[in-house]
């Protein structure tokens, strides 16, 4: 009889562990998806919004930008398109982030999405002001002088905006970071990057806001965690225990 009892008892254990090994299998494959997938929009973000700026620059450079607009519309307007595409890079990667975060740590991960949000309405702020530069330059009936004044205060207005985002993101960035490194999701030197590098990418932002033109290069330190992070989630994904608290019953 206890033979029997045994029996059944192995048996029984057979397709529990079974249950156990595909629910485990199933959640790596939904960390690595998630790591890759998030790794992806990060680079994206990054080539996308910087390609964007560049090509929008490369016209609105120029001193006299607004009588050359005609010839180089098309690479104005492919420009903002680009900066107004990050949009939905950026509101992707916090989405994917949030359920993630959101098992250690809710307000953390509000905050992180919140902050995330009002970067990318400011950067769509600064990218349609460029776009108003087309109409303004067919403005014949605009003297000169006042029609380059407005077109001068798009840009500012870009730039302005910009900042400001940028300063919203680094907020966001350093509640993402911190959680990242009491969990062990990533790394803690990657994380530690991210601590020090977006208080300084803040502090860059604050900088030229007052016109002092130091912003630029105080966006490396936090570069460093932008480009690194990416690389991390491809070949490794977030940390495996770290991942699956509050995922497996």
């Amino acid at each position: 009889m206890n033979q029997a009892i045994l029996s059944r008892t192995a048996s029984s254990t057979v397709p529990i562990a079974a249950g156990e090994s595909l629910k485990r299998r199933a959640l790596t494959g939904s960390r690595m998806t998630s790591s890759r997938l998030i790794g992806l929009l990060f680079l994206t973000g990054f080539l996308v919004y910087g390609v964007g700026a560049g090509l929008v620059t490369s016209v609105t450079g120029a001193p006299d930008f607004l009588s050359t607009i005609a010839a180089h519309q098309t690479t104005l307007v492919l420009g903002a398109f680009l900066m107004l595409l990050n949009t939905g890079v950026d509101v992707g990667k916090g989405v994917l982030f949030f359920p993630i975060l959101e098992r250690h740590g809710k307000r953390t991960a509000l905050a992180y999405l919140a902050t995330m949000m009002v970067e990318v309405v400011l950067l769509d702020v600064g990218a349609l002001a460029l776009l108003l530069i087309i109409p303004l330059s067919r403005q014949h009936g605009v003297g000169a002088g006042v029609a380059k004044a407005l077109g001068s205060l798009a840009i500012q207005a870009n730039a302005m905006a910009y900042q400001i985002a940028e300063m919203s993101l680094g907020v966001g960035c350093v509640f993402l970071c911190s959680l990242l490194f009491r969990t062990r999701l990533i790394p803690r030197f990657l994380s530690i990057a991210g601590l020090i590098g977006y208080p300084i990418l803040v502090a860059g932002s604050i900088a030229e806001i007052f016109g002092i033109h130091i912003g630029l290069y105080l966006t490396i330190p936090g570069m460093f965690f932008e480009l690194v992070l990416p690389f991390w989630l491809f070949i490794k994904g977030f940390e495996p225990k770290a991942y699956a608290q509050g995922t497996i019953r």
